[in-house]
């Protein structure tokens, strides 16, 4: 069920990284695998780019990205050296442990297939593309964590052992050019390095919360429930609507890092300034961020983060906003590059309401986190949304993290 899934996103939220090391920053679980995907999404890019149109499987990446991810939440606690060797020695039990500890999760998913297709793909030993992209990226996110610890403490016992494995492991992947690339330490990196800083960016700022989540890490909630969601809609969604939902989802906040976490309360205060924001927003978004890709990805992240809540197409170059009645009708189609602004929004909303409750079921709240998940509540408990009765899912998560 939806619901249990989100419930499970937020505990990565509590799994500390680099909990053996000084650390001068929380990093989670979850920032990391955010951090992960976006790094993901700019090596398949450039991939795309070197190798043709159709090199890239995006389905197989968002998946495997997914699968791994679930594959975390169940083992990450044990230490990296003695998961590998685990995973060597035990690969079949371990496997089988996760698909136990997830099989009450994934009940009741209008989408069968996707229990089926996780078990095919941790028994999987084939090598692709995707795989492969996914591995860098998991290493040159660890790698972004590693300069954090190693600039603050570089005299711990077996900290340039550690360094060597990192480089190592990077190096293996010097195949892709996208490695080499974020490597350099030049534009790619810069967007790397600066989406990475979204995970210092708190969110709920003006109230303490536990677990606390960054503006990375809800992002990423953001793009797997919209993935989830766009497989439970009823209709079989073309590749490039499943494609764009997710990352959409993924980039949704990414001007907030010129702004910082605005919360709407503030936002609304004052007339017309919710219109400010946003026009600087897009501002800096041209200026600042656009500038660190290429000049041929700017189309596709403008069109991610403007009107990123609004259901959309592109028709002979022109975006058009629609309905999902229309979407559904006519317009699902890769060639329409269609997008759910309105089910991203709904995830969105829901991702807030879960971080609201389940910082008040550990007896950490406010005023602010009480009136916040009351008026979503109000706000969705009838709603329905592509496909989707976000009332229900609402309902149920709400019951989920009371009990």
């Amino acid at each position: 069920m939806i619901e249990n899934l989100i419930e499970r996103f937020f505990k990565a939220a509590t799994m500390e990284r680099w909990n053996d090391h000084i650390r001068p920053v929380q990093l989670t679980e979850l920032d990391k695998q955010a951090h992960k995907m976006i790094i993901a999404y700019v090596l398949a890019k450039i991939e795309e780019d070197s190798r043709g149109k159709d090199s890239i499987n995006w389905i197989n990446l968002i998946e495997g990205f997914l699968f791994d991810f679930f594959h975390r939440l169940v083992l990450t606690d044990i230490k990296p050296s003695v998961f590998h060797r685990m995973m060597d020695e035990k690969r079949d039990e371990l496997n089988q442990h996760v698909l136990n500890e997830l099989k009450t999760d994934f009940q009741g998913l209008k989408d069968t297939s996707f229990e089926k297709k996780f078990k095919n793909y941790l028994s999987s030993r084939e090598s692709t593309l995707e795989k492969r992209i996914l591995r860098a990226a998991h290493y040159l996110a660890t790698n972004w964590e590693f300069k954090i610890i190693y600039n603050t403490a570089p005299f711990i016992y077996g900290i340039e052992n550690t360094r060597e494995k990192i480089e190592n492991q990077i190096e293996d992947h010097y195949d892709l050019i996208g490695v080499q690339k974020i490597m350099l330490e030049k534009k790619s990196f810069g967007f790397v390095d600066l989406c990475g800083q979204l995970r210092f960016q708190k969110r709920w700022a003006h109230s303490p919360r536990i677990p606390e989540t960054s503006v990375l890490g809800h992002m990423l909630i953001v793009a797997a429930t919209s993935y989830l969601c766009t497989m439970e809609m009823g209709v079989k969604a073309c590749d490039k609507r499943i494609y764009n939902n997710f990352f959409a989802g993924l980039f949704h906040d990414l001007p907030e890092v010129m702004t910082k976490d605005i919360i709407s309360p503030v936002k609304r205060s004052v007339r017309g300034l919710e219109d400010i924001i946003k026009e600087y927003e897009d501002y800096q978004m041209k200026e600042e961020v656009l500038p660190l890709l290429p000049k041929t990805w700017h189309e596709e992240m403008l069109y991610f983060t403007g009107d990123e809540f609004k259901n959309k197409i592109k028709d002979y170059n022109s975006v058009k906003f629609i309905t999902f009645n229309e979407l559904n009708k006519r317009y699902n189609k890769n060639e329409f590059s269609p997008l759910d602004g309105e089910l991203v929004k709904a995830c969105d909303q829901l991702a807030a309401f879960a971080e609201a409750k389940i910082s008040i079921r550990h007896g950490i709240t406010s005023k602010d986190l009480e009136e916040a998940q009351k008026g979503m509540m109000d706000s969705w408990k009838s709603q329905k949304v592509s496909g989707n009765d976000f009332g229900q899912i609402f309902r149920s998560l709400e019951k989920l993290i009371e009990e």
